[in-house]
């Protein structure tokens, strides 16, 4: 199965300023999250971010945060326990009609937009918030894509057992280029180039 740009959405966990001079390699992991977000932007897929106690930890890179739809600031590790839920799953919105519109047992609920059930995550730290809130959007039934190369923790074990412990619970394991690639599925696609620059 590949990724489908069209059912993606992508969520960004806790890329926090004090937080990243302590992470594993957090230079790359931040280069591949701004490479995700930018191919994001490019293809209309969703972007999302988090950030877990912003009043201590800071915020996430304002080219990051410029990229997403909404940053969500929490407390709990798992962005979902805050409602992350609700913006990757919008409530369907009633449908609006006159006298004359079918009975409302009739009528069928329409969402804002389609359904994107797919869910591209990657974060900080690794084996904590990004590994709650992914198991979190798997219970709630969304396809959960973690992007190992855009994930690390303080400690490469650390994030290395996090790795195992979403792939045993449902997640696929890919890297950065994989997603920009299946997201453009071929070298025809208008945005293959920008895309490719991306990478380069």
């Amino acid at each position: 199965m590949l990724l489908d740009a069209s059912e993606s959405q992508l969520v960004l966990v806790d890329y926090q300023a004090r937080l990243l001079p302590a992470i594993h390699d957090h230079a790359a992991v931040v280069a591949n999250a701004l490479r995700l977000a930018q191919a994001a932007d490019l293809l209309d897929v969703p972007v999302w971010g988090t950030e877990q106690n912003p009043s201590k930890l800071g915020q996430n890179p304002p080219e990051l945060r410029a990229l997403c739809r909404n940053t969500l600031s929490k407390m709990h590790f798992s962005g979902v326990e805050e409602g992350l839920g609700e913006w990757l799953r919008p409530p369907a919105k009633p449908v609006q009609g006159n006298a004359r519109s079918l009975p409302k047992h009739l009528q069928k609920p329409q969402n804002a937009e389609p359904e994107r059930g797919t869910i591209v995550i990657a974060g900080l730290e690794a084996h904590i918030c990004l590994l709650q809130t992914a198991l979190d959007l798997l219970e709630d039934e969304f396809d959960v894509w973690v992007v190992t190369d855009a994930c690390s923790s303080r400690t490469e074990r650390n994030r290395d057992a996090a790795f195992d412990r979403l792939a045993g619970a449902g997640a696929e394991l890919v890297t950065t280029e994989m997603v920009l690639f299946e997201w453009l599925r071929t070298a025809e696609h208008a945005d293959f180039k920008t895309v490719q620059a991306l990478v380069k």
